[in-house]
């Protein structure tokens, strides 16, 4: 049986949030059978413990922002990237602020984090969500749609007009699993473009926002000095992006993932119309680890 998995002890870190600039203690917690992946804000008194639930994400401009109540838990998408690129099912993520340290843009220091607590497998099956039939998002002229596929497929293209981004290195696909992920995706790093700064700043956003963090460009190209970990780095951080928003349904999702100019807000509602209608999935566990369409790094 493809079991569920969690942590086998706690790992703590800290670092800055891009949007508040806030430095934001976080610790990652095992956690039990069917918890899922839960954010706890012990800033608070009493703590509030906010689900990774795509139905609470109430923001998403810039980023994912799961709110419940008065309680806010931001930028959840690298985290839940990486979670899902390790098979991870179960986790308690303790942080100390309303948003999760962005690290260095990407979900490579997550993995590494994580996989200093080890994995550890629970005596449960592992569930998937499969996709059964076409469930499409349109927003203007983007779009984002799930269709049957027997695997993870994601294919995404975004379509900027400026000197950094050539036209071949626009679009990029990936079959999913863990080495794909962790060797091909998760060191792709977020991005701005520089005249945009002082917008988001007046209105609270990009606080913590540094090429330490994120790879920045101006009117003809990066400014960053070492450049681009990827020729089509903007892209693989579109899927990173995109693996971290699909993870808040649930559970990992079998099926092709086709995207065009896709962000947080069109990720989330694809989410959404798939959990409007019951018939478009199913929820399916493997008897034979062989048998799953899906490749996890191995728990010893």
């Amino acid at each position: 049986m493809l079991k569920q998995r969690t942590l086998q002890r706690v790992v703590k870190a800290s670092g800055i949030g891009l949007h508040s600039g806030q430095k934001v203690m976080i610790n990652f917690v095992p956690y039990h059978a069917d918890g899922g992946i839960v954010f706890r804000r012990i800033d608070l008194d009493p703590p509030v413990d906010i689900p990774a639930d795509a139905m609470l994400i109430q923001e998403a401009f810039m980023c994912s922002n799961l709110v419940r109540g008065e309680a806010k838990i931001g930028t959840v998408e690298h985290i839940m990237s990486a979670i899902a690129g390790l098979g991870i099912d179960n986790l308690l993520i303790e942080v100390s602020a309303s948003e999760v340290p962005i690290m260095d843009g990407s979900a490579g220091p997550f993995i590494y984090l994580l996989m200093q607590g080890g994995l550890q497998e629970l005596n449960a099956p592992k569930k998937f969500i499969k996709i059964l039939k076409p469930v499409e998002a349109l927003m203007d002229d983007k779009k984002a749609v799930f269709s049957p596929h027997d695997g993870f497929q994601l294919n995404f293209t975004i379509d900027f007009d400026h000197p950094a981004f050539k036209k071949e290195d626009q679009s990029a696909s990936i079959d999913f699993s863990t080495e794909t992920f962790v060797y091909e995706v998760s060191e792709a790093r977020t991005f701005g473009f520089m005249k945009d700064l002082d917008f988001l700043k007046a209105r609270n956003l990009a606080l913590g926002a540094s090429l330490d963090n994120a790879v920045g460009l101006d009117d003809t190209g990066v400014v960053n000095e070492d450049g681009l970990r990827f020729a089509d780095e903007f892209v693989r951080h579109k899927i990173l992006d995109a693996v971290g928003d699909l993870y808040l349904l649930g559970h990992q999702i079998i099926a092709k993932y086709d995207a065009y100019k896709s962000g947080h807000a069109l990720n989330n509602q694809l989410l959404r119309n798939v959990q409007s209608d019951p018939d478009s999935y199913e929820i399916v566990t493997f008897d034979d680890i062989d048998v799953c369409p899906i490749r996890y790094v191995s728990v010893t």
